[in-house]
């Protein structure tokens, strides 16, 4: 069973959302919260797998909210679900964690599938998104490029790029023929080796360093 907490000022959104998600029964609805600092007391007090964030709420938005979560329980996957496409805020939820950023205008399924997505280690990024964030992160010049500082393997490289392409565990196993175990491991090592905390910000580290064809 998936815990989820929905974080969402709009007491109407909520509701439909938690309609949406519990269509599947491997996904609960089990708290919600109507911003980040009632989102982080919930967290206190009670275990969740995955959170879905909006962007804009009072006390504390989801930006905010996402950098402290992830600093102290950073297992809990977080999708940011809001109503704008803004480069700044995409970018800068992605660099504090967040494992996706879809629009209020994705279909219901597509809701699910992220869950599901964002559970087995994927990063999901809402198609509008994606077209206008990806080529910014991409076209970097050259002499901005840094210099990887670290020693990593080829095969840690492999799967560092992999990550970066949005590739689940699953997939990077088929592509490399290794076990999932065996990727997870090797996502790990480098984790560390990188001082990394997530596969989020291991994706934007693989963009920031060109090692994405």
């Amino acid at each position: 069973m998936i815990r989820v907490l929905l974080v969402e000022d709009q007491p109407i959104v909520r509701q439909g959302l938690k309609v949406i998600l519990e269509q599947d029964n491997r996904i609960i609805v089990a708290h919600e919260a109507s911003n980040g600092q009632e989102a982080m007391e919930l967290l206190h007090k009670y275990v969740v797998d995955f959170i879905m964030m909006d962007v804009r709420m009072p006390v504390m938005n989801g930006i905010e909210a996402t950098r402290m979560i992830k600093q102290k329980w950073p297992s809990i996957k977080i999708l940011i679900l809001t109503t704008f496409n803004d480069d700044e805020y995409v970018i800068e939820a992605l660099k504090e964690g967040a494992n996706g950023y879809l629009l209020k205008t994705a279909e219901s399924n597509k809701l699910i599938e992220a869950v599901y997505s964002c559970m087995n280690g994927g990063m999901i990024l809402h198609d509008d998104v994606a077209a206008k964030v990806m080529p910014k992160l991409l076209k970097r010049p050259a002499h901005a490029t840094p210099p990887l500082t670290v020693a990593l393997s080829e095969r840690e490289l492999a799967v560092t790029k992999l990550v970066g392409e949005g590739k689940t565990n699953k997939e990077i196993a088929s592509v490399l023929h290794l076990s999932i175990g065996t990727v997870k491991n090797h996502i790990t090592k480098v984790l560390h080796k990188t001082d990394l905390r997530d596969r989020t910000q291991l994706a934007i580290y693989a963009v920031k360093h060109d090692l994405i064809d």
